[in-house]
């Protein structure tokens, strides 16, 4: 068995390990040298990989796709691990048990397709059922629908994967029918276990993932309809309105023409089961995303493409410490606050002013308006103070003399 595999690396050691290269980028660095950045993985994740000197001497030696021995020391750079390779060598496929590099669903594989036959025997609808069964009775086809991935990086993207969504879709199908009891279980089944067979042959796994030239040029839909039209080529009397109806589940299970759906959903079953197929797959992303993330530091993943953002790790957040903040230092004895209701906002009480100072300004009957007396402060006056504007008045009032 290999040993270590990614999950177990630690920072700060020495390592000699064995991996399958993903990715491998020869580049220059500033003195114009070459450095080699590869993609090292295995079936627990990957992991980033840097080698700067005697590069001149392997990088032609191996290439992607290859298995590799290699020696070095992983260390943390900006926050992520970072392997950097002292030493390596290819290794012939002989060497290796290639189930130790693949990542694979945790289930078995025979025993998922043995639930999905008891889900596809419950199919009420003779016709879909022969249909169905006629897929799971060809062999060489079970073979690849057990063993194919959902995707080759989104989701469900290791062996196995493709019939783990399948059921899960199944399942949810089931409950959706129940909380809405006008859909077609049947048919809804039938997208199910249809709508992704086309992906047995778009993708190529026996190495890293990718594409086969067919699903470059024609993509899992495409190649999902032919299959379906050749599986109901050996039944004549399939309704040809039902063939309509489970055709238009495959075509638009992307849901929208601009994710490669030539048709968007339009009947209830087949906007239901887009939507779950979508659901169940942003799910696993988001799993997956939190499972893979390589951040040492922090509680967020790094950013997702698939998903435009980035992924709360919600077990990590939760078990950090709360920051509490530092409480305010209690007030020395001689404040001059004293009073418990003053509010901490009070604008601060005006100082008390001198006894005769300012005298004009508190008579509430002078105008603002009003001009200056003339000084009369050396001069006793016993009479009530008289405005401007009186002064005015009596003026006019008083004959001339």
């Amino acid at each position: 068995m290999k040993s270590p595999y990614v999950s177990e690396l630690l920072p700060n050691q020495v390592i000699t390990a064995t991996f399958l290269v993903q990715l491998k980028d020869v580049r220059q660095k500033k003195t114009g040298e070459p450095y080699l950045s590869l993609t090292l993985v295995d079936r627990t994740g990957e992991i980033d990989a840097k080698m700067w000197d005697n590069v001149g001497e392997v990088m032609d030696t191996f290439d992607r796709d290859d298995f590799i021995k290699v020696k070095g020391l992983l260390q943390i750079y900006q926050n992520r691990p970072q392997f950097t390779v002292h030493k390596m060598m290819k290794l012939d496929d002989r060497e290796v048990d290639f189930a130790d590099y693949f990542p694979a669903s945790a289930r078995d594989p025979m025993e998922m397709f043995a639930e999905l036959r008891q889900i596809v025997s419950s199919v009420k609808n003779a016709h879909i059922r022969r249909l169905l069964n006629a897929f799971m009775d060809d062999e060489p086809l079970a073979r690849l629908y057990r063993s194919a991935p959902a995707a080759k990086s989104v989701h469900h993207a290791y062996l196995g994967g493709l019939i783990e969504h399948v059921l899960s879709l199944c399942h949810l199908c089931r409950q959706m029918a129940k909380h809405y009891p006008f859909l077609d279980l049947d048919i809804l089944l039938a997208g199910a276990v249809l709508h992704d067979v086309g992906k047995t042959q778009e993708l190529v796994y026996d190495r890293s993932f990718g594409y086969s030239s067919e699903g470059q040029l024609l993509g899992h839909i495409v190649i999902g309809l032919r299959m379906f039209h050749e599986k109901v080529a050996a039944q004549p009397d399939f309704p040809p309105k039902l063939r309509t109806l489970i055709e238009h589940l495959i075509v638009s299970h992307h849901g929208e023409l601009e994710f490669g759906s030539p048709k968007v959903p339009q009947f209830p079953e087949a906007m239901l089961f887009h939507h779950l197929d979508n659901l169940d797959s942003k799910m696993e992303c988001m799993r997956a995303m939190i499972a893979k993330d390589r951040h040492v530091d922090g509680c967020w993943t790094g950013w997702s493409g698939a998903l435009e953002r980035t992924v709360l790790k919600k077990t990590k957040y939760l078990d950090e410490e709360d920051v509490v903040p530092a409480t305010a230092a209690p007030e020395p004895a001689d404040s001059p606050v004293t009073k418990p209701q003053a509010s901490l906002f009070a604008e601060p009480e005006p100082a008390p002013a001198p006894p005769t100072a300012h005298v004009a300004e508190i008579k509430p009957h002078v105008s603002v308006l009003a001009e200056p007396a003339p000084p009369t402060a050396h001069v006793p006056d016993t009479k009530p103070p008289v405005s401007v504007l009186a002064e005015k008045l009596q003026q006019v009032w008083k004959p001339n003399e």
